[in-house]
């Protein structure tokens, strides 16, 4: 009865070992995928700012900086301002008769066509 004692305690030990040994592999599979994960993470940062950077290149060599672009927005802008106040300038005077020639009317009162007057 002693042998199956000793026998049952082997394999309680070697459970107890196998049990160790799948949660040691368990931490080190954890481990291993946090440290993939960050490798991937750093990469993909890495290859952002490589593509931001390239961007950024290819943006100031064909559209010149943003504050270039601001600039020219700004002077197109006011010369467009510009040419409207000329045009209403030059056309306030007429506009100004036309609506006083529409507004004015003479009115000249006359009987209707239709009017039938009783002669009594």
């Amino acid at each position: 009865m002693a042998s199956q004692t000793q026998g049952i305690q082997q394999l309680l030990q070697a459970e107890k070992k196998a049990a160790e040994k799948v949660a040691e592999a368990r931490k080190r599979k954890a481990k291993r995928l946090k440290q993939a994960k960050e490798e991937a993470t750093q990469e993909i940062e890495k290859f952002r700012s490589e593509r931001e950077a390239a961007f950024r290149e290819y943006e100031q060599r064909h559209m010149g900086s943003r504050d270039d672009v601001a600039v020219r927005i700004e002077n197109e802008t006011r010369a467009r301002l510009d040419a409207m106040n000329k045009s209403v300038a030059a056309a306030k005077d007429k506009v100004i008769a036309d609506l006083l020639e529409r507004v004015i009317c003479d009115v000249k009162p006359q009987l209707h066509k239709n009017l039938r007057l009783n002669k009594a």
